[in-house]
């Protein structure tokens, strides 16, 4: 029997001849960055909502998806249900039980996936309150809760720790032979064993489709993946001369605490010119926010034994003081940038330290602006709305509005998330070359081994501690 059947499909970013998905089958769909693999997984779930033409389109009765444009949707929601000021204290959204409870699923059944999934810590906590990786863990188990025809997890390992992945790898193992799964990619390494087919999505079209073993055999697929960092041309040159610092952060026993519960305390640390610094660690440890606090993007950054770029954070420094010296590219950022513009304005925004472009620009700027997208392949894109772009190419174009400036320091959060690894490994080689310069210090926060660069001397762990988080400074 068919679980999918299409033929002549064609829509605005995916023109698909024909693709055929049988029961017993275990299908991952690989995509490259702009690929419309999210836009083929909006098709399938609610096709109602989706313009197409199509000689034949056939799929299960009830789809749905999980990735990184439902985390989106759900963060939208908890915002507009806020009420902070009805409550007189920050309302950090759903918690993590009521969000499973939206299931539907009695409470035998959530006590069950919630063990084996290993998320009893976040069932007491608000939506808001979770980092990006534990928020997909809980989306994810919502909807295995839910039952669809078919679960399509998109992008399902992106966020999530070592341990978490290898724990949903090993779980969706598990439930595939009871729960239908069609899971969409845009890495090789994240292509499971136990998948038994694959379908390459490159430019709307799908390039190739069959046996997992022989797909993966074609030099020409495989080529679409891989990165020659002697190709990389050179880098836009920067605007303006940058300001130097020393040291450029200094923590002096800084911490973090939510409703007396420690996410970290005791943090002494200093980041001084050219001492590039990777950040690793589970999900929730706090990785993110130690980055919020050096950019100011986080409440509890003043008063706090804090240090940066020689200002003492609460001595009347204004955060504008912060911004003109950072390249920022983090998760929050990418769901926060919700106004209009095309991606060529967002690139700008990033010489402004603004979401949205307020004021004047000049030509200069924009010229910048575009070799920053030519360098990045996404010249065609220029006037195209952030928003109609794909989550993989705004991500490009969060990472050019962070380099424009080649700034003092880039704090770099989770950077090549949803890139596929062509665009993953080239940013990572224009990385290595910003390093040489010798212009900006980066601080970069990765789940991922293979971005352990060596012009990362120090490594920051995170390691959870009872109620808080400890961490150490290594350097090689």
């Amino acid at each position: 029997m068919n679980q999918i059947v299409i033929e002549d499909l064609r829509s605005e970013r995916v023109s698909l001849r024909q693709w055929n998905v049988k029961t017993g089958q275990h299908w991952c769909l690989i995509g490259t960055t702009g690929s419309g693999k999210s836009h083929l997984a909006r098709l399938l779930e609610k096709p109602e909502e989706v313009p197409c033409t199509f000689q034949r389109f056939h799929r299960p009765d009830s789809c749905l998806c999980v990735g990184l444009e439902a985390q989106q949707a759900q963060l939208e929601a908890e915002l507009y249900d806020d009420d902070t000021d009805v409550l007189g204290r920050i309302d950090y959204g759903h918690s993590g039980l009521e969000l499973l409870q939206q299931s539907g699923a009695d409470g035998g059944a959530i006590q069950e996936l919630v063990g084996r999934f290993k998320i009893e810590n976040l069932l007491g906590k608000g939506f808001r309150m979770l980092s990006s990786g534990e928020t997909r863990k809980l989306l994810i188990a919502r909807a295995l809760l839910g039952k669809p025809d078919l679960l399509i997890l998109d992008e399902p390992f992106e966020g999530l720790d070592a341990a978490s992945m290898q724990l949903l790898g090993s779980f969706l193992a598990d439930l595939k032979d009871q729960q239908p799964l069609l899971m969409l990619v845009s890495q090789l390494q994240d292509i499971q064993d136990w998948q038994t087919h694959i379908g390459v999505l490159h430019k709307g079209r799908l390039l190739a489709q069959g046996r997992k073993e022989q797909v993966l055999q074609d030099d020409a697929i495989r080529a679409l993946f891989h990165f020659d960092s002697e190709s990389l041309p050179e880098l836009p040159p920067p605007l303006n001369a940058p300001a130097t610092f020393d040291p450029l952060v200094l923590l002096d026993n800084s911490r973090v605490v939510y409703d007396n519960v420690i996410q970290f305390q005791n943090v002494n640390w200093v980041v001084r010119p050219g001492e590039h610094t990777i950040i690793s660690g589970p999900n929730g440890a706090g990785k993110s926010t130690l980055l919020q606090l050096i950019s100011g993007d986080h409440p509890q950054c003043f008063h706090n034994g804090m240090t940066v770029f020689g200002y003492v954070r609460g001595s009347g420094e204004s955060i504008w003081d912060i911004k003109k010296h950072l390249g920022l590219v983090s998760g929050a950022l990418h769901q926060d940038y919700r106004v209009p513009g095309n991606a060529l304005a967002v690139v700008v925004s990033g010489l402004h330290d603004s979401i949205g472009l307020y004021g004047p620009v000049s030509e200069r700027e924009k010229q910048l602006a575009h070799q920053w997208l030519v360098f990045l392949g996404l010249e065609e894109k220029a006037q195209t709305t952030f928003r109609d772009l794909s989550w993989g190419e705004q991500r490009l174009v969060l990472i050019a509005r962070a380099l424009i400036k080649q700034p003092p320091l880039l704090l770099l959060d989770e950077t090549t998330l949803a890139l596929d690894d062509q665009n993953r490994f080239m940013i990572l080689a224009c990385l290595e070359r910003i390093a040489g310069l010798g212009i900006s210090t980066m601080i970069f926060v990765s789940h991922r081994q293979d971005e352990h660069l060596e012009l990362f001397k120090h490594h920051l762990l995170f390691e959870p501690d009872g109620n808080a988080a400890l961490f150490t400074v290594t350097s090689h």
